[in-house]
């Protein structure tokens, strides 16, 4: 029973693996309309964070990346893009709030959770590590001072394959 129960776990985390991102059509901070499915990073690696203004762990997140973003860049190749999950009447701090920590990150607005709710993602912070074919290949949701660490080593894996 235990080894039926492992297989089937091992088929889903298979299936989950290779998921890739669903249409979804959000906005970028300037009012552009993007569809979630054509997210890309011309075949490198790259991470969706979902994160709201109110948010702390989200926050401390962003800022911890924030730190070590151009190096990371600059090694892999990858990019990040932060998705907004504040709801309409909060979307007017998203952009003032990404321009006074200077965060030089792509970001999406969710203020429907639309794509949120399409990936099923209950709690935030969420992180998405997706595969330079557009692959879903990790994701986590919650924060611990550190965990940012474990982003970069996957993403030196991914580019290494």
């Amino acid at each position: 029973m235990k080894k039926l129960l492992l297989l089937a776990l091992l088929l889903i985390g298979v299936q989950y693996a290779s998921a890739q991102l669903p249409s979804v059509q959000l906005k970028d901070v300037n009012g552009k309309t993007i569809d979630t499915a054509t997210l890309s990073n011309d075949g490198k690696p790259f991470v969706i964070s979902f994160f709201a203004t109110w948010c702390k762990p989200c926050l401390r997140e962003l800022r911890a990346i924030n730190e070590y973003y151009a190096d990371w860049q600059d090694e892999t190749g990858m990019k990040l893009i932060a998705i907004s999950t504040d709801e309409a009447q909060n979307v007017h701090k998203v952009k003032p709030l990404v321009d006074s920590e200077g965060f030089e990150y792509d970001v999406l607005l969710d203020s429907n959770q639309d794509l949120q709710r399409a990936l099923g993602i209950q709690m935030i912070p969420y992180v998405m590590i997706i595969d330079g074919d557009g692959n879903i290949v990790e994701t986590r949701n919650g924060y611990t001072d550190g965990s940012e660490n474990h982003i970069i080593e996957k993403i030196r894996e991914l580019v290494l394959d």
